[in-house]
């Protein structure tokens, strides 16, 4: 077997804890998320020589990476927003594949509520307004109105209503109320989301995502150290990723995001269809971002994305396609870059882990056996989809 046939698997996923937590720094969210993932996968931190990071702030790979008492001879720092995280998972596949590493350990933390609280102010400075960011942010060009312009857009081209994208955030809130460590579980109606205030038109604030604090971590590794794991692997399929502007004056379209790209080349490389997908896990910081992906993904046709979000079709009981299965973004957590929970809440589903919100084949009824995490960062300047699977 030559290394770069070795085959990928994630063995070990896990949160730290999440929600209001006011009595943790991000270091010790990172520590803890670390410490249950290798629990989880039943593997000594001797066996990690390959370690990826990125945070809000200036936390760097390095110093967390000797917080954790960790000296990784493969490791990286990407940074592109919400998106870092299947990017992230991406090349550490490929390093594992190749040989370069065996057991790669993803972390992130974050107090992003806990520090508004607190009055500290915190952001993602790669996304500001500095570069060619300073000629678009005098006239209001900031995180949300980018995302309301591309919603309007969508509407204004394809008929999309304002009570599509409210249906996205009410079957979240429906799948939040499954899970136990969702932030928020109260039932939502279409008119509680309409009602709400203003925050930047289209979207009221249920349309945007909850600011938490909490963690994560991923662990993958090679196929030969899957019979040492307690847990059943969840394969790496196909990875891609995709990185289509910054300014907004240079995205050619707004009702296309990147992931038309990144989830292409990952249908294609895992050598699947979107139809024989089984749960979609999409990074939704506003419900616009949770339609438009659902087209870009291949799972509808573009300009058909609201009217597939109607009827319940991203419900774990009864969907078509369940959708962000634990509440996303917009009802179970959102520490200021959410990737990394989508692979979490996608490994959990396919080892049949997930408990009331457990999602069932689409053919059989039996466990889902091929699931998909796609994220996207900045205002849809990049994106990483990853098509995940079980034996």
């Amino acid at each position: 077997m030559t290394p770069a046939s070795r085959k990928v698997a994630v063995v070990g996923v896990a949160l730290a804890d999440c929600g209001r937590v006011d009595d943790a720094t991000p270091y010790a969210l990172h520590a803890q998320a670390a410490r249950r993932a290798l629990a989880d996968a039943g593997l000594g931190r001797e066996v990690v020589d390959g370690f990826a990071s990125a945070g809000l702030g200036t936390l760097a790979p390095v110093e967390v990476a000797e917080y954790l008492g960790l000296r990784p001879t493969w490791v990286d720092s990407t940074s592109v927003g919400g998106a870092t995280w299947e990017v992230m998972a991406a090349h550490a596949a490929d390093a594992i594949a190749r040989g370069h590493a065996n057991a790669v350990l993803l972390v992130y933390g974050s107090t992003a509520r806990a520090d508004i609280k607190a009055g500290r102010r915190t952001g993602n400075l790669s996304f500001g307004a500095r570069g060619p960011m300073q000629f678009e942010v005098p006239y209001g060009h900031t995180l949300i109105a980018k995302y309301a312009m591309a919603a309007r857009r969508h509407m204004i081209e394809h008929g999309t209503t304002i009570e599509q994208l409210a249906e996205v955030a009410v079957q979240a809130r429906a799948n939040a109320a499954l899970n136990p460590e969702a932030m928020f579980r109260d039932p939502i109606t279409v008119d509680d989301v309409l009602d709400g205030p203003m925050i930047a038109d289209p979207f009221t604030k249920l349309h945007c995502c909850i600011r938490s604090d909490g963690g994560a971590a991923v662990l993958l590794a090679a196929e030969e150290f899957v019979r040492d794991c307690r847990t059943a692997p969840v394969w790496v399929l196909g990875t891609g990723e995709h990185v289509s502007h910054a300014a907004m004056s240079e995205w050619p379209d707004f009702t296309v995001g990147p992931a038309a790209v990144s989830g292409r080349l990952a249908f294609e490389r895992a050598g699947v269809r979107p139809e024989e997908i089984d749960f979609a896990e999409i990074y939704d910081a506003f419900t616009y971002m949770t339609l438009v992906t659902l087209e870009d993904l291949g799972f509808c046709g573009k300009g058909e994305g609201g009217a597939f979000a109607e009827k319940g079709r991203l419900l774990v009981r009864g969907g078509e396609l369940p959708v962000n299965t634990d509440g996303g973004g917009l009802s179970a957590q959102h520490p200021g870059m959410r990737g990394l929970f989508l692979l979490v809440e996608a490994v959990r589903q396919l080892r049949g882990e997930a408990g009331e919100r457990q999602v069932r084949g689409r053919r059989d009824g039996a466990l889902p056996r091929l699931g998909v995490a796609s994220a996207t960062g900045g205002w849809f300047c990049s994106s990483g989809t990853l098509v995940l699977g079980r034996d």
